[in-house]
């Protein structure tokens, strides 16, 4: 099992967090889809939910906060060693900063839009790490921007996590890494993403795709991408029963 137990070295994803109009029916179906458990950590914290995965904190989810307008999403955090200044540099290069805080004693956070205008976490842990299982069925193993103008997300991602990039042959696609390590992409949206606004997508592992993707009509959910062989493994991208769209990958 890959679990971690200190932070992430600043530019790499961290967590991944779900903000739904309907958190029951989120748990249900991610519990049937990722196997996962949760803990409600209570009012205080807005019945913020940690999803546990083999015992290990796998990701959140929380109800949309009365009053806000916004979709049902998943999003994407990074880990920063200082969110503060880090929120400064999206401005610098281009992006916009939405909200900055602080969350009790787990960590500062900082959501913020990249140029192109797909939505992102910073996260600067205290107590709270980001995710304690990765790569491993439950845990998250990927993410990337999905974007209209790849020339300016990859600018903007390049120098804001100090990341290098590398092309993938035959597509509009980039690997941003540290090193060897490969930590996300960037993919330039073509036609056939008509009327889809630039965004990130998590992935997170799973033990069967193709029963995933069966199961995932059954619990109220959309399979959005059909099951794909990879050269990284069996792919699928699914929403859930609000409209939240997450991939899924069997190594």
């Amino acid at each position: 099992m890959t679990t971690r137990t200190t932070k992430r070295d600043a530019g790499t994803p961290t967590w991944f967090d779900l903000m739904t109009s309907d958190i029951d029916a989120a748990k249900t179906f991610y519990a049937e889809i990722l196997g996962w458990n949760y803990l409600d950590t209570g009012a205080d914290f807005g019945h913020y939910n940690l999803a546990v995965s083999q015992g290990h904190n796998a990701a959140g989810m929380g109800p949309i906060p009365p009053g806000a307008e916004m979709p049902s999403a998943w999003t994407v955090y990074f880990a920063s060693d200082d969110a503060s200044a880090d929120a400064e540099r999206v401005k610098t290069l281009g992006g916009q900063v939405m909200s900055e805080h602080t969350v009790g004693d787990l960590g500062k956070m900082a959501i913020c839009t990249d140029p192109t205008g797909a939505a992102f976490g910073l996260w600067q842990a205290i107590n709270h790490i980001g995710a304690g299982v990765e790569n491993e069925p439950g845990g998250m193993c990927w993410c990337e921007v999905n974007t209209r103008d790849s020339a300016a997300a990859l600018d903007f991602y390049t120098k804001l996590l100090t990341l290098t990039p590398t092309k993938m042959e035959g597509m509009e696609y980039h690997i941003l890494q540290r090193g060897e390590e490969m930590l996300c992409g960037i993919m330039q949206m073509d036609d056939d993403w008509e009327g889809v606004p630039s965004h990130w997508l998590g992935y997170f592992a799973i033990d069967n795709t193709d029963e995933a993707v069966e199961r995932a009509a059954t619990v109220g959910g959309k399979v959005q991408v059909p099951a794909f062989d990879m050269e990284y493994g069996r792919t699928a991208v699914l929403s859930d029963p609000a409209g939240a769209n997450f991939g899924i990958v069997q190594a």
